[in-house]
């Protein structure tokens, strides 16, 4: 099975096209996920057939459960098929609906990843709590945006031990699903910091959606603006949260080609 490895500000997937048909079983993303023996990645994207859309993306994490949005890897997905068709612009479909991708200035790629969702129920979680002050130490908010994002504001995000209170949000009751997290230092009204921690995958260089979120819950909570630069350590991303979603414009970058025989 052949493959392609790419990264969007560090946050790196594995891409493979399955418009044949191919299907992946759990196991197979979960040996390929493996750092040490596989191949390594923070998300897995499945390019598949769609009749409406250039194609239809699923997305797996490492431990081999199936992600509902990644907005890196989406524009990962749209880049290689951009190039494919020669357009500079397609939508894609995946558990968000469909979205709009488009090549930007500087040789980024920019998605719109859809409203985000503000209903505790759809996001979800177990219980109904006010979304921009949750019933956790630390007050976060709660955002959904494909993925259940827990978005904590904190003074010094460097500073937080990110496996262990990430991991422990990660498992709260109030998140069903789990959930992602982020923790954010507001460096001015149009800059923010990000650290985060994905679900199923664990801490990452860089969080498409979980940016997405990150940026909704800042304007929320009248701590930045509706556009921001957002600081991750794979790189910054831009978001643009508009009256038809929010739009991530970001690098994209081409690894390897290679061969999975396992």
């Amino acid at each position: 099975m052949t493959f392609r490895k790419m990264h969007g500000a560090g946050n790196d997937f594995v891409v493979i096209d399955g418009r044949d048909g191919r299907v992946l079983s759990p196991e197979t993303v979960r040996a390929m996920g493996d750092r040490h023996r596989g191949v390594g990645f923070d998300q897995l994207a499945l390019i598949e057939p769609d009749d409406a859309a250039a194609a239809r993306v699923r997305f797996f994490n490492t431990d081999g459960s199936e992600a509902g949005a990644c907005g890196n890897a989406t524009r990962c997905v749209a880049d290689l098929l951009m190039a494919e068709s020669g357009a500079n612009a397609l939508e894609l479909r995946t558990e968000r609906g469909l979205l709009a991708c488009e090549r930007a200035e500087g040789g980024l790629i920019r998605v719109n990843m859809g409203q985000p969702v503000l209903d505790w129920q759809e996001i979800p979680l177990a219980q109904e709590v006010d979304l921009d002050a949750l019933p956790l130490d630390g007050a976060p908010s709660a955002v959904g945006m494909g993925n259940p994002h827990c978005v904590f504001f904190v003074e010094d995000a460097d500073a937080v031990d990110l496996p262990v209170r990430g991991r422990a949000v990660e498992l709260d009751p109030l998140f069903p699903e789990r959930t992602n997290v982020e923790f954010v230092q507001v460096l001015d009204r149009e800059t923010l910091r990000q650290r985060t921690w994905e679900r199923g995958s664990g801490e990452t260089l860089a969080c498409g959606s979980g940016a997405c979120a990150v940026a909704v819950a800042a304007a929320r909570r009248g701590l930045a603006d509706r556009q921001v630069t957002i600081r991750l350590d794979g790189g910054d991303l831009t978001l643009d949260w508009r009256e038809d979603g929010v739009w991530m414009t970001g690098p994209v970058a081409y690894v390897f080609d290679a061969l999975w025989t396992g």
